[in-house]
């Protein structure tokens, strides 16, 4: 499960910087010298994180993240600009324009990798690397193991993935299309019914724990909601039907 973030600069020396301190902190790491090249880069396949220069070629870092900001499919991905201009309004307008964490250069490579961090525990927590605790279930994914009640459950890679986000996102509601958007990628073309097939496999993992109960299949939603965390697993028709879990 490892994240991947997109570092935007165009001075080569500092893209180099932030690069090998994000690679050393166990990130997987994509570069570009441009607003222009990065938006290339986020069509074909959605970064968990931007680590963005304001002052580009072209159109300026702020300049992106307004729009990045402004398209739905963006609209979530977590944001720090690291930038040389250090002026209050600056830092006012870059946080105004959608960042989620401002650093001014130079920078402490340490403080960065922590601040990556920060960030995505509080915006992205499924990408943390942080062991969750809800009720009996203990998930760590630096080890990959799932605990209920102290006794270990076995799941598959996909499973894994789909219990982490749901134990990371209660008390919501998501549907086919928008699991497989968050869990498997959106990049990642497969056909929707994938979901329930995966779903129905976690739900009898759980089973033994009693765990299986929390996940839940909301039918007639059209869509997702804010009501109990999305996810579930059953049958049904569409898109008219959103996935629920209890946690």
């Amino acid at each position: 499960m490892t994240t991947t973030i997109l570092v935007v600069e165009d001075e080569p020396a500092i893209l180099e910087l932030v690069a090998i301190n994000l690679k050393h902190a166990g990130f997987m790491v994509e570069r570009t010298g441009s607003a222009e090249e990065a938006e290339t880069a986020i069509r074909s396949a959605l970064p968990d994180l931007l680590v963005l220069d304001w002052m580009l070629p072209g159109q300026s870092g702020v300049g992106l993240a307004k729009k990045l900001r402004a398209d739905e499919r963006t609209r979530e991905m977590p944001i720090i600009m690291l930038t040389a201009r250090v002026r209050e309004e600056d830092k006012v307008q870059g946080l105004e324009a959608g960042a989620d964490d401002y650093i001014t250069k130079p920078f402490s490579p340490r403080e960065l990798v922590a601040r990556v961090r920060a960030v995505l525990r509080r915006r992205a927590p499924h990408l943390a690397d942080e062991a969750v605790e809800i009720g009996t279930l203990m998930l760590n994914p630096a080890t990959h193991r799932v605990l209920a009640a102290g006794q270990p459950i076995e799941l598959g890679p996909t499973e894994f993935r789909l219990l982490f986000f749901f134990m990371t996102h209660t008390e919501r509601v998501y549907t086919r299309a928008q699991l497989l958007d968050e869990v498997w990628g959106d990049h990642i073309f497969i056909e929707e019914r994938t979901v329930d097939v995966h779903i129905r496999r976690l739900r009898s993992a759980l089973e033994l724990s009693g765990n299986h109960e929390r996940v839940e299949t909301v039918r007639g939603t059209g869509g997702a909601t804010t009501a109990s965390c999305g996810a579930a697993g059953s049958t049904g028709s569409g898109h008219g039907v959103a996935r629920r879990v209890f946690f």
